[in-house]
């Protein structure tokens, strides 16, 4: 495919990377030259300095006969602008990053489809939305919903006394033969591993199970972890991502969260006191531990630090951790932290850019595909896609399918009904079916599905 991609921030390197090793023609547009320096040295892509909402340079960049043209500049309404034009100069599928969620809303007077985006992705959102379900689930350090909240995969890190250490994936199914399971990856020391029955599970594993979601609360059980209830969250910065997190809370019927939120500045801690009338907003520094303590940090459930700046974020976590706050949440946006951080002891990282990259990499991928979800911390992805009548691998059972190297079926949605896959499953026309592999396989395994 042809892309282009307008802004060669954070998110916009990270996707050009990602898309360029995938072999597709990749340009990148952009007003600032040490940013086109850096992804003109270290990545396969054409890189072009110019205004983003320049008609002429979006023309030299190609978009009039580009597939899809990704507006991920630091500020929406260029984004916005950039789309609409990039739409009338001919881009087939027009994706636009915008911070605020309100031309997602219902009420909203103008939709995206009114400005001629195909696509409107909102990072900090989704960040927000991870969060909460990582909040339900206090013993996960990833929880990423399938087949329609049907099924979650979770990710469990085993600590020393898990009583799964030294068991095979053979052992473990065989002992908890009542509950329908599958164990889909491992995290092991940096390395990624598309695990088989023989695998013996070891200390500080990260595993990655599929489940049902009703089975979730057993699974976690069977690894020595429980499941403790959260009601009190503390909040560190309120930003785009904490003021969402806030909101989201906020506004749960279901439950009532007692949460406090720290935030720096005066101006944008009387906004969200006003608004945010079930919370309790403070002014002040978020990674002060005086303050911190002051505010009962230590009597809190959950702690989460979405501050910008990421050093802060671990640290105040590892303060958290150390008081037995019982959940930690961190915001980081380096890659090398995401694996770092999980091995010091925290319980989760969100990361934005994985965020942002997963929502635009269903639209680029070819096939049927539903969804493409990165795992944090491992080299390796989770795809929905969608069964055709002229799929490869339709009528045939997965043990006899020639799978490439390093992926595995995990799950199967047919007519409404979940199934964790065995060697047995026979995947139908239509069906939709969870596939776990490493970035190599997954062009491969896509075109399966064709």
């Amino acid at each position: 495919m042809k892309i282009v991609i307008v802004g060669a921030g954070e998110i916009g390197y990270d996707l050009a990377s990602v898309l360029s090793k995938e072999k597709h023609d990749v340009t990148v547009l952009d007003r600032e030259k040490d940013c086109l320096s850096k992804a003109s040295e270290t990545l396969d892509v054409l890189t072009l300095e110019g205004n983003a909402t320049s008609a002429t340079d979006l023309v030299k960049a190609g978009v009039s006969d580009a597939d899809i043209i990704i507006c991920v500049t630091s500020i929406d309404e260029v984004n916005i602008i950039t789309a609409m034009m990039s739409k009338r100069l001919g881009a087939k599928m027009v994706i636009a990053r915008v911070r605020s969620d309100e031309f997602s809303h219902p009420d909203s007077p103008l939709t995206p489809s009114d400005l001629g985006i195909d696509v409107m992705i909102h990072p900090e959102l989704s960040a927000a939305r991870e969060i909460a379900h990582l909040l339900k689930r206090s013993a996960a350090s990833d929880v990423i919903n399938l087949a329609e909240n049907r099924m979650q995969l979770i990710g469990i890190r085993l600590e020393r006394n898990s009583p799964l250490i030294g068991k095979s994936l053979i052992d473990y199914a065989s002992e908890y033969s009542d509950i329908t399971f599958r164990v889909v990856a491992i995290g092991r020391r940096g390395l990624t591993l598309i695990p088989k029955g023989p695998v013996k599970m070891q200390s500080f594993d990260q595993i990655f199970v599929l489940a049902k979601t009703e089975d979730i609360p057993k699974i976690v059980a069977t690894t020595g972890k429980k499941e403790t209830e959260i009601n009190r969250v503390m909040i560190a910065g309120g930003s785009a991502i904490g003021s969402m997190i806030a909101r989201i809370l906020c506004n749960d019927q279901s439950k009532n969260w007692s949460i406090k939120l720290i935030e720096p500045d005066y101006d944008t801690a009387e906004e969200l006191a006003i608004e945010l009338k079930n919370a309790m907003i403070l002014h002040g520094n978020p990674t002060d531990p005086d303050l911190l303590a002051t505010e009962g940090i230590s009597e809190m459930d959950a702690f989460i630090a979405v501050t910008d700046d990421e050093e802060s974020n671990i640290i105040s976590c590892l303060m958290a951790k150390h008081l037995d706050v019982k959940k930690t949440v961190a915001l980081v946006s380096k890659p090398d932290f995401i694996p770092l951080s999980q091995t010091i002891g925290l319980d989760a990282v969100i990361n934005k850019k994985v965020a942002a990259s997963n929502e635009i990499h269903r639209y680029v991928r070819k096939g049927r595909v539903i969804s493409v979800t990165e795992l944090r911390g491992i080299k390796a992805e989770v795809i929905e896609l969608q069964a055709s009548n002229k799929s490869k691998i339709i009528d045939k059972e997965i043990q006899k399918l020639k799978l490439p190297d390093g992926c595995v079926i995990g799950g199967v949605l047919c007519n409404g009904d979940v199934e964790i896959a065995t060697g047995k499953t026979v995947i139908k026309p239509n069906d939709r079916v969870m596939v776990f592999c490493m970035p190599e396989a997954v062009d491969k395994v896509t075109l399966l599905f064709q």
